[in-house]
């Protein structure tokens, strides 16, 4: 897999650090990125899964106001 190289703010990654309980700092960014994205997958499976069921039941869903 490839890698990249970043720069953060060390106190950023420090409270990183605590908050996931992890010793690296690699370590503790990339459980947070992976988080992040596995967050997203979920909340887009919740999403389809309420298409769904509105295409089931054939309903629409509320117009934008604007």
């Amino acid at each position: 897999m490839a890698q990249v190289n970043i720069s953060l703010d060390a106190e950023l990654v420090v409270e990183v650090m605590v908050l996931a309980g992890v010793g690296s700092p690699q370590d503790a960014i990339e459980a947070v990125v992976r988080d992040y994205i596995a967050r997203g997958h979920r909340t887009e499976a919740r999403a389809e899964l309420k298409d769904q069921s509105r295409r089931d039941a054939g309903t629409k869903p509320p117009e934008p106001q604007g």
